[in-house]
Order: structure tokens, then C-alpha cells, then sequence
């Protein structure tokens, strides 16, 4: 394979926008390769800009009446047809709306493509993990699931056993629809728990059916989980699943809304464990995947200027073999783009001086504790499943 990872990227990702006010805006994005170019990780990796996914690919994943509705909303707005969960306030119309979202899919679908030819071992698209769009309608700011289709695309290709992690605030619903009763897809979501959250679903006893029992997983946190419970709770689940499930492509979304800071959201996690679980991912993918293949995808994450970028060029950096430290100092030409396109000031370092640690499992537990609680419901539900142990 080769020894530099692939970085998706096609500026025409920007024109992704829901309008003003909207959370979703792409000033994240653009801030988000803005620094990644100011700290030369573009010299790093091969920044690729894939083709839009084109209709038979679409369809791998959403039905042909669906694909349909999204490309009449594009060509006219106002006809957007609400049945399909477009033209809603959280998925507002918008001209280009399907051109746009199909190239951000591509990104993805060929970033899988990528890495399964052995093209490169790793691949990032950050302005992908739109991972609640479903078969037949746009929702949570998704309109094609391009998580799901670069892992249906995978499956196409020949792939026996891929394995996703979604490490957003919100359940990776969309994904887990898609995969529901399909036994070659493992499915992994640490979410902040429905009682509390969009989309209300990721229960510890979502595990799938028929064939696919026992291949979706769950794990929902309290509400003010920090670093080290979210920690505790990742090492507590994911490791053992990817060792038993020997994937041949890991596949990751990397939501950046566990933040403390993000505005639509109660965790508390800072930049510091985010990364931690970004280099966890890429040390799973070296260890269990078939020659270190890692799909990398972006997600959620509404603190646009603060946390995002931050967050996700320590992604590419990761994936680039090539980290960014955590100490550093952002250039101040980052800065000044950062005022000039949103008028606040930018954040000084790569991290947020947190130095994350946590129990690990095999230590003991506290069955009044309600992180714990949350970790046994999911081992408890979902391991037997799978042959493990609770």
C-alpha cells in the first residue's frame, strides 16, 4: 500500500449549506482545511477530489423515489416535498442540494474505494459521517448517508466484514438502518443516550435481527459524561468487539459534538480525549483490520470555529502518520482567516489542556455508578450476541 494517506477534498463541499442561523454551516469546513494547510499537512497526505456519487451508487443505499425527491428540492426549493424530510427546519431545501450532497458522498464512497484496493492504507473525508440520513428520507442535517454507502460500496467490492464506530454525540442511526440484519457489517455507536437526545433511538437492546443479530451496538452515556468516562466507556466495548470481529476494513465517524462546548449537546469531552479516540482508531485499524485499511469520516460538530477544526486536523494528522502536538500553536494566519470569515477570535493551541485518562474495565466496576451502568447494559445486551463475555 501506499506509505501516504489520502485526504478527500473538493472546496465545491463548502456549498453544503443549509442557510444563515443554520448549526450546519461550512465555515467549519473551510476553516477546518484552512488549518490543515497551515500546518502543511496538505504536503502529507494526496488530497484527493473524488467524482459525485452517481445514481446506481446512491442506490446502494437509498431508494430510487428518495433520490428522485432530493433532485427535484434541488432544482426548485420550494417543492421540496416534506414526506422525504426535506424542506424541514432541519434539513431546509436548498438549489444544488443533491449536486452537493452526492459530492460529499463521493468523497466517501471512494475513499472506501481507495483503501480497499490497497491504493492507500488510510483515508480521510472530515466533510463526511453524515450517518442519519435513511434509505427513504433526509434527517438530523444528513441528505445521503455517505458513511453507509462507502460501506455499501465496500460490500460491493467484495468485502466479507467492515466494521463502523461512530463516536458522535448522536446515534448513528441512519448507518445502523441500512445494516440492520446484515451480518458483514458491524455496527458501533457511543452516543449520548436517547432520554436526552436527537434522535431518540441507540438503546443497549438495538442489536440487530434475523442474520444480523447481535451486529449493531449501542452504548448510550449519560448526559455530562467527561473524558474519562467516555474513555473508560470506548476501551471498555470497541477493542474487544474489533478483536473478535477481525475486520477487513475499519471504518470511523468522528463526530466532533461530544465537545464540551457544543452548543447542541451535553457531553463534556474535551479535545484532548477526542484525539486520544482518533489514535485508538488508528492504532485498531494497524492491529485488527487487513493491512491497517481505516476510513476515516468527519460528522456533527456545531462549535464551528473553537473545536471543529481543531479537532479534525488532528484527524488528517493522525491518519497522515504525522500528528499534529497538542501544544502547538496554531499559526496566526489560521487566526486571521478565522476573524475574517466569522469576525471571533481563533484558538491559540491544539489542545485544550486536558490530559485525558481513565479506569480501564477489567479493573472492576461500580454497579451504582451510571457510567458503568451504561457499559453493562450494552456488554450485557449485545455481547452474548457476539459469543463474548459480559
Amino acid at each position: 500500500m501506499s506509505g501516504r494517506a489520502q485526504l478527500m477534498w473538493d472546496d465545491a463541499v463548502t456549498g453544503y449549506d443549509f442557510g444563515d442561523g443554520h448549526p450546519m454551516d461550512p465555515v467549519r469546513l473551510a476553516l477546518t482545511m484552512g488549518l490543515v494547510r497551515a500546518f502543511g499537512l496538505d504536503g502529507a497526505v494526496d488530497v484527493v477530489a473524488a467524482k459525485p456519487a452517481g445514481e446506481s451508487t446512491l442506490r446502494l443505499v437509498h431508494r430510487g423515489d428518495y433520490v428522485s425527491a432530493v433532485r427535484a428540492a434541488s432544482a426548485d426549493p420550494r417543492a421540496a416535498d416534506q414526506n422525504y424530510g426535506l424542506g424541514t427546519i432541519d434539513d431546509p431545501a436548498f438549489a444544488g442540494m443533491h449536486e452537493v450532497s452526492a459530492l460529499i458522498a463521493g468523497q466517501s464512497v471512494a475513499a472506501a474505494e481507495a483503501v480497499w484496493r490497497g491504493d492507500t492504507a488510510h483515508a480521510v473525508n472530515f466533510a463526511g459521517g453524515l450517518h442519519h440520513a435513511m434509505p427513504g428520507g433526509a434527517a438530523g442535517f444528513c441528505i445521503y448517508n455517505d458513511p453507509a454507502l462507502a460501506i455499501a460500496r465496500l460490500l460491493e467490492l467484495g468485502a466479507e466484514r467492515v466494521a463502523y464506530i461512530d463516536v458522535d454525540v448522536h446515534h448513528g442511526d441512519g448507518v445502523q438502518a441500512a445494516f440492520w440484519e446484515d451480518p458483514r457489517v458491524l455496527t458501533v455507536s457511543l452516543h449520548e443516550h436517547p432520554r436526552t437526545l436527537f434522535p431518540q433511538t441507540g438503546w443497549p437492546e438495538e442489536t440487530g435481527v434475523g442474520a444480523g443479530e447481535g451486529a449493531a451496538v449501542n452504548l448510550a452515556l449519560p448526559a455530562g459524561t467527561g473524558d474519562a468516562g467516555w474513555l473508560r466507556a470506548f476501551h471498555a466495548v470497541v477493542p474487544e468487539l474489533l478483536a473478535d470481529f477481525r475486520p477487513q476494513v475499519l471504518v470511523t465517524q468522528h463526530g466532533a459534538d461530544t465537545h464540551v462546548e457544543d452548543p447542541l449537546a451535553h457531553l463534556a469531552v474535551s479535545l484532548d480525549a477526542q484525539r486520544s479516540v482518533m489514535e485508538s482508531c488508528h492504532e485498531f485499524a494497524h492491529a485488527y483490520a487487513e493491512g491497517g485499511r481505516w476510513v476515516a469520516l468527519g460528522g456533527g460538530g456545531y462549535a464551528v470555529v473553537d473545536v471543529v477544526p481543531r479537532s479534525w486536523t488532528h484527524l488528517v494528522g493522525i491518519a497522515a502518520h504525522a500528528p499534529v502536538d497538542p501544544e502547538a500553536v496554531i499559526p496566526a494566519s489560521w487566526r486571521d482567516e478565522v476573524h475574517a470569515r466569522t469576525r471571533q477570535p481563533g484558538p491559540v493551541r491544539m489542545t485544550d489542556g486536558c490530559t485525558p485518562s481513565w479506569q480501564p474495565w477489567e479493573a472492576g466496576y461500580d454497579p451504582a455508578d451510571r457510567l458503568d451502568q451504561a457499559v453493562l447494559a450494552t456488554r450485557r445486551a449485545a455481547f452474548p450476541l457476539r459469543g463474548l463475555l459480559t
